[in-house]
């Protein structure tokens, strides 16, 4: 590992872990960014060692960082992970149905601080707030100016504005590295705070870049999303001493996409290994044997959130399409495992309309690791139609656990899907419903596939990842 120029001094790397307080002020359960960023950090700190791999919080006020300990991150994810939900209510009501579905779609459409905000504030708040959105889009653009003088009140814990982070000052020296894994995008001011951390304590910075969806399909994303992450990128790559990747893919794309911009990279962007699975947190959960779940062997399972770029649209006009061509009995359930996301209004209420098919398309919301794994242990095989993707961590996922995978042949994803998955595009509906028709028509086929999957999988230690990262560095 490089050192400082005291050769006493190792190269520390400060590992920023804002953004995962602040998405579980909002959030119950992690989406794969989060569990990912948990999964290089605990394996950095393996491989890095414990006194070399630190955590950081932001302190805007003054632009710089302040230290926080290994087990206040650890803490965020004991409730987020591998726990199962509640059981249902004697008589759940039907997968379709929400309290408020128009109002978790325009909560959802809010920028990450505001929506803390509203988290926090209560239901009576909340429904003040509410109506001033409802009111039209001067409101709106009020709330919005106001989130910047919020945002440090609204993301930090009672606890933590009570005993403020100690600034890192002190600790940091010349040659360390602030490394950004995560999804920061939504902080007004870190460009600055990058800059401020370069020119004050001599700061290295490595940026971990997932993929640049909202830039190259903002059509998929939400508009604030596009607005953040596109002024979030603009004022950080130029200051990037080290760029990584999660594919190759997502490299060839910031290299495309720096070049257009005229953004001079400090060197090559390099893509590391992407581990399997969540460390041992899908292996070590017991299945819960949940009843409200359907029975094995009578499904195939789509995890992912329920957004317009994972194309959930594809596989609802698929299932119409089985439905009328095939009988009902030898159509699988189609389950979708995954919080309802943006841009799905119409899919959900078209579902609603057809009744669900009757039961053929279920969706479970927001899945504990508990019953994902009764999910995968109980499918025939898996689904990913997505239109874009920075890796693929549900392809990955299912591969490991044993399951054969039909995915889209776009972007990333043959890289995670390698010559164990089958392959769709993900704008051919006919070629979907054939390929689809012809895995679950020919069930010993599917048998011996499936036997290939569990014998030639060979999973990726996040160790990998860890030491790529340590490789990128110097």
């Amino acid at each position: 590992m490089p050192c400082h120029p005291n050769p006493e001094i190792y190269v520390r790397i400060w590992i920023d872990v804002e953004d995962l307080f602040v998405y579980f002020e909002g959030n119950r359960r992690p989406s794969g960014i989060q569990r990912l960023a948990f999964e290089l950090q605990k394996a950095l700190r393996s491989v890095g060692g414990a006194d070399r791999i630190r955590f950081v919080r932001h302190i805007e006020a003054d632009l710089t960082f302040g230290e926080v300990p290994w087990e206040s991150v650890v803490a965020l994810f004991a409730d987020g992970v591998g726990h199962a939900a509640p059981p249902p209510p004697a008589a759940p009501p039907p997968p379709q149905a929400g309290r408020h579905p128009k109002l978790r779609a325009l909560v959802y459409r809010l920028p990450t601080p505001l929506r803390v905000a509203l988290v926090r504030a209560g239901r009576a708040q909340i429904e003040v707030l509410r109506m001033l959105f409802l009111a039209g889009r001067q409101q709106i653009r009020v709330l919005t100016g106001l989130v910047g003088l919020v945002r440090i009140a609204a993301t930090k814990p009672p606890s933590q504005l009570q005993n403020p982070l100690t600034p890192i000052d002190g600790t940091v020296a010349p040659g360390d590295v602030l490394a950004v894994l995560g999804s920061p995008w939504s902080s007004p001011n870190y460009g600055a705070m990058l800059d401020a951390g370069r020119q004050r304590h001599g700061l290295r910075v490595l940026l971990l870049i997932y993929d640049l969806i909202p830039l190259r399909h903002p059509e998929w994303c939400d508009g604030n999303l596009v607005w953040h992450f596109t002024r979030w990128l603009d004022n950080v790559l130029p200051l990037a001493d080290i760029v990584l990747a999660i594919s190759r893919s997502s490299a060839r794309d910031i290299d495309r996409y720096a070049a257009a911009k005229g953004i001079a990279l400090k060197g090559p962007v390099a893509a590391i290994p992407i581990g399997t699975g969540f460390g041992d947190k899908l292996a070590a959960v017991a299945p819960a044997g949940a009843t409200h779940l359907p029975a094995a062997g009578t499904y195939v399972l789509f995890v992912s959130t329920i957004e317009a770029r994972k194309n959930h649209q594809l596989l609802f006009r698929a299932w119409r399409r089985l439905l009328d061509e095939m009988p009902a009995d030898e159509v699988p359930t189609l389950v979708f495992a995954g919080r309802e996301g943006w841009l799905v209004a119409d899919l959900m209420q078209q579902l609603r309309n057809v009744n669900w098919f009757g039961g053929k398309v279920v969706h479970v919301d927001n899945p504990s690791d508990a019953e994902l794994v009764q999910l995968y242990q109980g499918c025939l095989f898996t689904l990913f139609p997505s239109h874009y993707e920075g890796w693929g961590l549900p392809v990955t996922e299912s591969l490991a656990l044993g399951k054969p995978c039909i995915i889209s042949n776009v972007t990333s994803l043959p890289e995670a899907g390698g010559d164990l998955a089958r392959y769709l595009d993900p704008d051919d509906l006919a070629g979907t419903v054939r390929l689809i028709r012809a895995v679950i028509s020919d069930r010993p086929g599917l048998a011996a596939w499936e036997a290939q999957v569990r014998r030639d999988f060979q999973p990726v230690p996040w160790e990998d990842s860890a030491r790529a990262i340590l490789e990128g560095i110097g």
